[in-house]
């Protein structure tokens, strides 16, 4: 074994028995900076063997840069090194030096450091660093592992010297808000980076930059000894930094590369490091899965080391730049100062606890203020001891709390994202704070729910803005009509607060919204449209996406459900305010064209309007003959087509929708070829596709399975069958592709699906598509209900599933083995989960066995 060998071998073993001791640690954070410093001592101890077999003189410096620098280092992060020379020596001009800084590094590599390595003189290191703020920050966390001390010495004078902290300040809080908006601005990402995410480890090195560079401190203990920190602040620093820390070395170890991001498929075996198990509750309640644990302690972390993050560096900035103005009084207990609201006295809160909401209340009231100063965000952290139940149940915070709801310019979203930030607001309302860092793994909701609910507040607050009428326009003519906006803030606050509970959460939310509405002097009607909004915030969505729209039966039933016209608005605004809040992928224009279409059918019957088919038939029928005269059609033209098409036709299709069948297919009326016409839809984005040929058992399957092998995802499917045999067929389709070229998309889907419907092959195997990182970590178990609809007429299909491609030609494919006849489909995609209704008939669903057969082969399609 050579020396080198044998140095590896070395390394290799006593890092090993460090890396030991951070995987069998267990929960506990204690030791963790400890191990972490011991790591890179370590890896100093082999660099200095190296450096001295490669016979570099003793005029020359090595020096530990970057996160190296600080003195830890994580299992496989990079040894980032600096070859420190004099000034005027060039190692391009020296052929020996060269030769040994080469060797140097390249033993380096070959020990098993994963080295990150440059060469510089002092005056390179000087210059480099006046051009780029990145660089010098590497550099100001450096510490000299061997050769020359006086080198070394030189460099750091120059660079002291070279530093402008205020400037410095400037760049890395730029930097800092640009990293944030990467990362969407929350430390609640589903996967976050404990690394770079706001509340991650970047956030408490910013802090110790700037400090450093202002000379205030290069520790915790140094700051709170310089008054910017307190010891009990930079306690909780300490604690939270070891949790973050800890997790990042779990997740090298467990990835076996340097990977900072707690992604999917990593949280569970993360969180199983730390002895976190999956288990049902006695109590009946929803399964908590190991990661969840983890999850949720690791945002508290991440939340803290936000708020504490502000405060410290709001203290640097405040002594860096002093102010000039003289604060202004607000009142007795606040002052302005230069835009911030400062508390008059430390200790306000804990002699006055009622300051603490009024806090919230001047930010919404006082013209000027752009947010809380550093000194009442301590007091708010600090004072977290006295928001106990004596302060939840004081009157006069009810009072106040209201006021903030009730406040007219209602700057409600940047009011209560500030108390949740702060801690307040979990801790004024407990219900919230139970579900402070909750992650949802139904596959649609991308935000944990408290984020969720303030998401689902913010955009019942636009529908009230001028400004953003443009986005919703029917919501915000609605909302333009409405008395009352605070009603819907309490709804959205409390909307999903039971979430995670077990049991119905809506249920449970009506109780809980209940009790808030007596405890606040909510007046009872009030109270009570608030808890029928918080109990049936999901009944328009399901109803919309998975009803027959058609039947006035359903329609009269929700009108029944709803009861009037205010009641049917809340319930409205608030359904397309939590659908908008789930994730920026689940609304679209179609999913807002059904609750809008609920909305008026519904509004007609609570107007006295009983549902009359033929009534409404009529009216359709003008409206279409209407837009068919616009076209210059023949009169009568469209008898052909009517003719064949029964009252079912004309209740399920609007009137622009018939009269753009009729225009397409006057002229082909029994026409043997499939006739295949395309548009734009008219009601958002992608196609609407129309299909008039023969019928045949499997034509549905066919459809379905063209669209799926050409990239196309089906919102919406209406199936009609002609009294003389033909399918009229109707779907509204998206691609990605959509955009840039749809005339030549309308000519190419037109073509091919005729194609594909005439040659009448064997239907192809599904595209088996790749399922997403969150589908294969967390899946849901795919579900199928089969039962016969109210009029024990016809069946309803209801499956659930992860979200794939090829999945609706796959269930598409079971219901033409068994030559079941589809009437109508509704596919609802949320997110990453689908919910999809069909509405089908067929002999063999006369028969028990058969039944069982259909929903065991769906079974076996959705889970494959």
């Amino acid at each position: 074994m050579t020396d080198l060998q044998a140095l590896r071998e070395q390394h290799r073993q006593k890092k090993e028995v460090l890396l030991a001791n951070v995987r069998n640690s267990g929960r506990s954070t204690r030791g963790i900076n400890t191990l972490l410093q011991k790591l890179a001592r370590q890896t100093d101890a082999t660099l200095k063997a190296l450096w001295l077999g490669s016979g570099l003189s003793g005029e020359f410096a090595l020096v530990a840069v970057g996160g190296f620098g600080r003195g830890e280092l994580f299992p496989h992060s990079d040894v980032d090194v600096l070859v420190l020379l004099p000034n005027g020596v060039d190692a391009g001009h020296d052929p020996e030096l060269k030769r040994r800084i080469e060797v140097f590094i390249s033993n380096c590599w070959d020990t098993g450091l994963e080295i990150g390595s440059s060469v510089r003189t002092v005056a390179d290191c000087v210059a480099e660093s006046a051009k780029d703020v990145t660089v010098q920050t590497s550099l100001l966390e450096s510490r000299l592992i061997t050769g020359s001390a006086t080198l070394y010495g030189l460099f750091r004078e120059h660079l002291d010297a070279q530093m402008d902290a205020r400037a410095f300040f400037v760049a890395k809080t730029l930097e800092l808000r640009q990293r944030h908006t990467k990362f969407e601005n929350t430390p609640y990402a589903l996967e976050p980076n404990c690394k770079e995410s706001p509340g991650g480890l970047r956030d408490l090195q910013v802090i110790l930059w700037v400090a450093r560079a202002a000379g205030y401190g290069s520790t915790w203990d140094e700051l709170a000894r310089k008054g910017l920190a307190t010891p009990f602040e930079a306690r909780q620093i300490k604690r939270n930094e070891a949790l973050l820390s800890l997790i990042r070395a779990r997740l090298h170890l467990i990835a076996h590369r340097r990977e900072d991001r707690l992604v999917f498929d990593l949280q569970t075996a993360v969180a199983e490091s730390f002895g976190y198990t999956s288990h049902h509750a006695d109590d009946a309640r929803l399964p908590e899965r190991a990661s969840e644990a983890l999850m949720r302690r690791y945002y508290w972390a991440a939340k803290a080391v936000t708020q504490l993050n502000q405060i410290l560096l709001l203290n640097i900035e405040e002594r860096l730049n002093p102010s000039t103005h003289e604060p202004r009084p607000i009142n007795e207990r606040f002052l302005d100062k230069a835009g911030m609201i400062e508390v008059a006295s430390d200790d306000l809160y804990v002699k006055h606890p009622h300051a603490i909401l009024e806090t919230f209340l001047l930010y919404q009231q006082t013209l000027g203020i752009k947010g809380l100063s550093a000194r009442t965000l301590r007091a708010l952290y600090n004072a977290r001891d006295v928001m106990d139940a004596r302060f939840r149940a004081d009157p006069v915070n009810h009072q106040t709390f209201m006021r903030i709801l009730q406040e007219p310019p209602a700057g409600i979203t940047h009011v209560m994202r500030l108390m949740n930030q702060t801690s307040v607001l979990g801790r004024y309302l407990w219900v919230f704070r139970k579900i402070v860092g909750q992650m949802q793994h139904d596959l649609f909701h991308v935000y944990t729910v408290d984020q969720h609910i303030l998401m689902v507040l913010r955009n019942v607050r636009r529908f009230f803005i001028a400004e953003h009428a443009h986005e919703y326009p029917f919501c915000s003519q609605l909302a333009a009509g409405w008395d009352k906006p605070w009603i819907l803030y309490v709804a959205a606050l409390f909307h999903d607060i039971a979430k995670g509970r077990g049991g119905d959460h809506s249920e449970l939310g009506g109780v809980e919204v209940r009790r808030f509405c007596k405890s606040h002097q909510i007046g009872r009607e009030d109270c009570a449209l608030i808890e029928f909004m918080v109990r049936e915030h999901l009944t328009m969505s399901r109803i919309a996406q998975k009803e027959d729209l058609s039947d006035p039966d359903i329609i009269s039933a929700f009108a029944q459900r709803v009861g009037n016209e205010r009641y049917l608005t809340a319930l409205y605004l608030l359904t397309v305010a939590d659908i908008r809040g789930t994730s920026p992928k689940v609304w679209n224009a179609w999913k807002g064209k059904l609750l809008e279409d609920l909305y008026r059918f519904t509004l007609r019957v609570l107007g006295g309007r009983a549902p009359d088919p033929h009534a409404e038939i009529e009216s359709t029928k003008r409206e279409a003959l209407a837009m068919l005269a616009l076209h210059a059609m023949p009169f009568e033209s469209q008898k052909s087509l009517w003719e064949t098409l029964d009252v079912g036709y004309f209740m399920r299709h609007d009137p622009g929708e018939i009269a753009w069948h009729t225009r397409m297919l006057s002229r082909f009326v029994g026409k043997a070829n499939a006739i295949v016409r395309c548009r734009l839809s008219p009601v958002g984005e992608g196609l609407q596709v129309l299909v008039y040929t023969p019928d045949q058992p499997d034509l549905f399957a066919r459809i379905c399975g063209y669209f799926d092998q050409s990239g196309f995802s089906i919102l919406d499917a209406k199936v009609h069958t002609a009294n003389n045999g033909y399918a009229l067929d109707t779907f509204q389709v998206v691609t990605a592709m959509l955009p840039e070229h749809y005339r030549d998309l309308i000519g190419m889907v037109e073509a091919e699906l005729d194609t594909t419907i005439e040659e009448r092959r064997a239907l192809p195997q599904p595209s088996m598509g790749r399922v997403s990182r969150r589908v294969r970590s967390f899946p849901i178990a795919p579900r199928v209900e089969l039962r016969p609809d109210e009029k024990a007429q016809r069946w309803l299909l209801n499956i659930s599933a992860s979200d794939r491609v090829g999945l609706l030609y796959s269930v598409a494919r079971v219901l033409a083995r068994h030559k079941l006849n589809l009437l109508l489909a509704k596919v609802t995609t949320l997110g990453e989960r689908v919910e999809d209704t069909f509405l089908i008939d067929g002999a063999e669903l006369q028969q028990y066995k058969a039944q069982i057969a259909i929903e065991t082969e769906l079974l076996e399609a959705l889970g494959t």
